[in-house]
């Protein structure tokens, strides 16, 4: 059976109504304002990385090079973007996860593209 939530009360004992806190224009512009070069950042590296997977395989390495490769780099890419963007602090578990999901799919769709399209020799 689920808790029964606390309800607060004001001096008198008697249930207070709701109130929705004051929203804060200036910080809420300058997060997504954040988020929006953050995520710019994002995908110049998938496309770099998938440039870079492209072309370790075009080299003859094998597969998994490309790979452990590009997916090191996206593991450590926090610390790049905490070094790149000072306010880097600031961002959520939900903004950490939708930049890494960017960065990897990213890197598979150019480098899928890169080698379907660029194929040479049939």
């Amino acid at each position: 059976m689920a808790k029964k939530g606390k309800r607060k009360l004001d001096e008198a004992g008697e249930i207070k109504p709701f109130e929705f806190p004051e929203f804060d224009e200036r910080k809420f512009l300058l997060h997504e304002y954040e988020q929006t070069i953050a995520t710019a950042i994002a995908i110049s590296l998938a496309v770099g990385l998938g440039a870079l997977s492209w072309a370790l395989d075009r080299t003859g390495l094998p597969l998994v090079v490309p790979v452990v490769v590009a997916i090191a780099i996206i593991v450590f890419s926090p610390y790049l973007f905490q070094r790149l963007r000072e306010t880097a602090g600031d961002y959520t578990k939900g903004d950490w996860a939708g930049l890494i999901l960017t960065e990897a799919f990213g890197w598979l769709g150019i480098w899928f593209l890169l080698i379907d399209v660029l194929r040479i020799g049939g």
